[in-house]
């Protein structure tokens, strides 16, 4: 039956192979349910229900592509985007968390309708590259300024906005040991480094009381708080448009550089160097997101992660089907889930910033052009805390310089038009 499903034998692997594979890419993985319960909680939501959402909707996803699409892609809520949801739409622009499922429901039902009727090339293709690698270094120095203010190493300031805060409170030291550890992990390529980063300070805190303990394991804690509780009519509001698509364009452009990075890595890729059947790992993952949303989370998607399960032999779908069942087996640890305080999570998110805002070093700096809007896509989504104000201004300045440079023939119509609709927003719906 698994050979049926999966084909494992023409990938040159083997069940074995793939179930450790599966272990693998979950270790990797599975800081996600400690760190989006604790993170959408502060949006209002409630962090039992949130957290058997966040596993059922890594475990759908996880399914869909493994059974369907058939590759060792691994889904669940993204980083970034989560940040966005909480810090960005509900506590910065002051909506609701129901609205801001909503938005994320609409942006999920936007994707699936992209994939099936083959405009992601088109969409992809007209956004600059400069602009995507923008927008993740943003989305990474979005997080690295979340990581700081819940450790209380960066605090408030009358007059400079921001400052140091008292690195003597054991917050702060909580927040830098973790991310110490977590890094020096990483390097060695210790399978779960963040996991244990997550893990190992909050232990150390327990030990040391500055934190509770709360349980193991238990029954999994009722979804009803969430479920179904979207609010679609009020994420129709004209001020929502903008983050409508900047979760569908954060999520489409993580979803593709994921899915050809993990292919790559596997040698996946057929010899034009495209993913054969993207159509349906693209639309297990807006699937994936649309489901989310109505369990109660915020936007899922690939995980780059995966590629360590791909590194470990995995090859099929299989791989993804054993991370889906691990997330389920996850749900009995809610107790465990729930000990987890802000300052223990503060190191991973600070070490997902380092992995984000690596692409800078992809952008080509010998020209303005291009270096300086993504200079302002970086630097105004962590200082407005907003994702969604950070991707409409790098498209008004993109723009703007390439016109006002005598480039402006090398800009897509679809840009324009983009930075158009962001202007007109700016001015007339602030």
């Amino acid at each position: 039956m698994l050979e049926r499903l999966f084909q494992i034998k023409a990938q040159n692997s083997s069940v074995k192979t793939e179930v450790i594979a599966g272990v693998t890419t979950f270790l990797t993985m599975a800081y996600i349910i400690f760190v989006n319960p604790a993170m959408l909680a502060q949006a209002g939501m409630d962090q039992g229900a949130v957290f058997v959402a966040t596993c059922l909707a890594a475990a759908i996803g996880c399914l869909i592509m493994g059974l369907w699409a058939n590759y060792p892609i691994a889904l669940a809520p993204g980083m970034g985007l989560n940040a966005f949801f909480t810090y960005g739409v509900v506590l910065g622009m002051g909506y609701s968390w129901e609205v801001a499922l909503g938005a994320i429901f609409l942006s999920g039902i936007l994707f699936i309708l992209i994939s099936i009727f083959k405009i992601r090339e088109w969409v992809i293709n007209s956004i600059p590259s400069s602009l995507k690698l923008g927008i993740a270094a943003g989305i990474g120095l979005f997080l690295a300024i979340i990581a700081l203010k819940n450790a209380g190493i960066v605090v408030e300031h009358p007059a400079t906005l921001v400052t140091l805060g008292d690195l003597s409170n054991p917050a702060a030291i909580y927040g830098f040991l973790g991310f110490f550890v977590i890094a020096a992990l990483a390097y060695l390529k210790v399978t779960g480094a963040v996991m244990l980063g997550i893990l190992g300070v909050t232990v150390l805190a327990m030990l040391l009381g500055h934190n509770e303990f709360g349980g193991l394991v238990s029954m999994p804690p009722s979804i009803a708080p969430t479920f179904m509780a979207m609010d679609i009519a009020g994420a129709f509001e004209v001020a929502m448009i903008s983050v409508i698509f900047a979760f569908l364009f954060v999520d489409l452009f993580d979803t593709s550089g994921t899915l050809i990075g993990v292919a790559e890595r596997g040698k996946m890729l057929d010899k034009d160097g495209k993913l054969p059947r993207i159509e349906k790992a693209l639309l297990a993952d807006s699937s994936a997101t649309v489901v989310g949303a109505a369990l109660g989370t915020s936007s899922t998607t690939s995980y780059i992660e995966s590629a360590s399960g791909v590194a470990a032999g995995g090859r099929t779908g299989l791989t993804a089907v054993v991370v889906a069942g691990l997330f389920l087996i996850s749900l009995f640890f809610a107790p465990l889930a729930g000990s987890i305080p802000a300052f223990a999570t503060a190191g991973a998110l600070l070490y997902v910033a380092v992995l984000m805002t690596g692409s800078l070093s992809r952008v080509n700096w010998d020209d303005v052009t291009e270096a300086a809007p993504v200079m302002i896509a970086a630097l105004t989504m962590p200082l407005t805390f907003s994702i969604a104000h950070g991707i409409a201004l790098a498209f008004v300045s993109y723009a703007a310089i390439k016109l006002f440079s005598g480039q402006g023939k090398q800009v897509s119509i679809s840009v324009y038009v983009l930075a158009a609709l962001f202007i007109i927003k700016f001015v007339f719906f602030s």
